[in-house]
């Protein structure tokens, strides 16, 4: 019986760990496909500033208004590249997390499973005993009979 209570809670720790592996690994693709939508954002904004064309060229006016948009338009860059390094910095720290998390429920995954074939060894060996004294108690009576 303290085996089945054993088995039971690894069963169940195992259990959780693997409910907190699987919601990590939620977190890091949600943070993934953020991830993704910074950088395409990065590109589509330089590709705004660089395409916009010369502003020398353009009437003074003009010229002055192209500069500034170019001027805040990368300014914009410069804070989603810092935004996605701060980003991605955290995505390390999930993905250490997850790790931990994996080894974690290996290292109980694999107590269970040590756990469950030492049981199975005893009741072999429970079930071998019982099985050796009957054939003892048959062949004694086998002899008394004789």
């Amino acid at each position: 019986m303290k085996h089945h209570n054993t088995i039971r809670s690894l069963h169940t720790l195992v259990s959780l760990r693997n409910t907190e592996v699987e919601k990590l690994q939620a977190e890091m693709a949600e943070k993934n496909s953020v991830r993704e939508r910074y950088q395409k954002s990065l590109d589509r904004l330089t590709s705004l500033y660089t395409n916009s064309g010369a502003s020398g060229s353009l009437p003074l006016a003009l010229s002055v208004n192209c500069g500034n948009y170019k001027e805040a338009v990368m300014q914009l860059v410069d804070t989603h590249r810092l935004d996605l390094t701060m980003h991605e910095a955290d995505m390390a720290v999930s993905q250490r997390a997850l790790n931990a998390a994996y080894a974690k429920r290996e290292v109980l995954g694999q107590v269970l499973e040590k756990t469950q074939q030492t049981v199975r060894k005893e009741q072999a060996q429970q079930e071998r005993k019982k099985n050796d004294e009957l054939a003892t108690q048959l062949w004694l009576r086998g002899q008394k009979a004789l």
